[in-house]
């Protein structure tokens, strides 16, 4: 791996970790209330969210017209483009732990600079579940 893309992955990663410090999604009593329709609502996190999809849709755009990205020979964008019960399985089980904690990977990962235990047994956790995942035989979905 060149220097130039660790500079990159760096560089990138250090933004997307002061955009979720700068905009409250690493304060998980923030995001459970956002994500508490029914009960005390907090709505903030929507502009976020809407700023999210803008910044998206512009390099979105911009990939669409590059022939390949600077640091590496190809995209690496997903192939399969089907929407299954896996998908649906593992939407519903990532937005439920995300409204349980309050926390879902990024976040977690940019809040560890805090130190603050209930995020380190987060991050464990979520590496636990990765590694089961990468590592239990899978069925066929086809």
């Amino acid at each position: 791996m060149s220097l130039a893309r660790i500079a990159a992955a760096l560089a990138a990663g250090s933004m997307f970790g002061f955009g979720l410090a700068l905009s409250g999604m690493l304060d998980p009593a923030r995001v459970r209330g956002f994500l508490d329709v029914f009960g005390a609502w907090d709505p903030s996190l929507a502009f976020v969210l809407a700023g999210a999809v803008a910044v998206a849709s512009i390099g979105t755009w911009i990939r669409r017209r590059l022939t390949r990205p600077a640091f590496d020979r190809d995209f690496h964008l997903p192939r399969q483009t089907r929407i299954d019960s896996r998908l649906v399985t593992g939407a519903a089980i990532f937005g439920v732990g995300w409204g349980m904690a309050g926390l879902c990977p990024g976040p977690a990962l940019t809040s560890l600079t805090l130190g603050l235990p209930p995020t380190v047994l987060f991050v464990l956790a979520m590496l636990a579940g990765m590694l089961a995942h990468d590592r239990l035989p899978r069925r066929s979905s086809s």
